[in-house]
């Protein structure tokens, strides 16, 4: 059972001694650390601890937001390495949650993160909601009327000039799913 530790600090003039102390102090054989956002996804160190981590090992962490910026984000990172066999330790809070207690936290924060989920998700579909109801265009703007009509035109013609509705897109900007919709509207197909 390998006892492994990360630390990571947001920006790089913050130090990592403390989280390092403790982490040492804890009796970590190894500790990857980094200097980078925690609301980045792709932190390098912490995808080579993961990577690292045997079943039966322990990952210990200084402070439950040093490994994760969501209780999202932290309940899919637990999930991961418990269905791995893989012990998470916070040191600051307390928190094992290979103990009951542990396990009762790890429950509790499924809970929030799913609250959280539904959430954002409710207050993305009022945003989208309200949007339209100021009139406000919702996904990408079209291409510009001229550029479907020439593209349309070109299509009409495509025996005669020897065009592809590739060569075509390619042309006018227009994607090839808007002239083909756009010549079935119009009975052109």
């Amino acid at each position: 059972m390998a006892v492994i530790g990360y630390a990571r600090v947001s920006t790089r003039d913050q130090e990592l001694e403390i989280q390092i102390d403790k982490l040492n102090k804890y009796g970590c054989e190894r500790i990857f650390m980094e200097k980078q956002s925690g609301a980045k996804s792709d932190r390098e160190e912490l995808a080579k601890a993961l990577d690292y981590l045997r079943d039966g090992d322990k990952l210990i962490v200084y402070k439950l937001d040093r490994l994760a910026r969501s209780t999202f984000d932290l309940h899919k990172i637990a999930k991961e390495l418990q269905s791995r066999g893989i012990s998470l330790v916070f040191i600051k809070e307390q928190i094992d949650f290979s103990t009951p207690a542990g396990k009762l936290m790890f429950t509790m924060l499924g809970a929030i993160a799913e609250f959280e989920r539904d959430l954002i998700a409710d207050r993305t579909a009022e945003g989208r909601e309200r949007a339209k109801a100021q009139g406000k265009h919702m996904g990408r703007h079209g291409k510009a009327e001229k550029d479907v009509k020439k593209a349309l035109k070109l299509y009409t013609e495509r025996e005669m000039n020897g065009l592809s509705v590739i060569d075509i897109s390619k042309m006018t900007g227009v994607p090839r799913s808007t002239i083909y919709a756009k010549a079935k509207e119009q009975g052109l197909s």
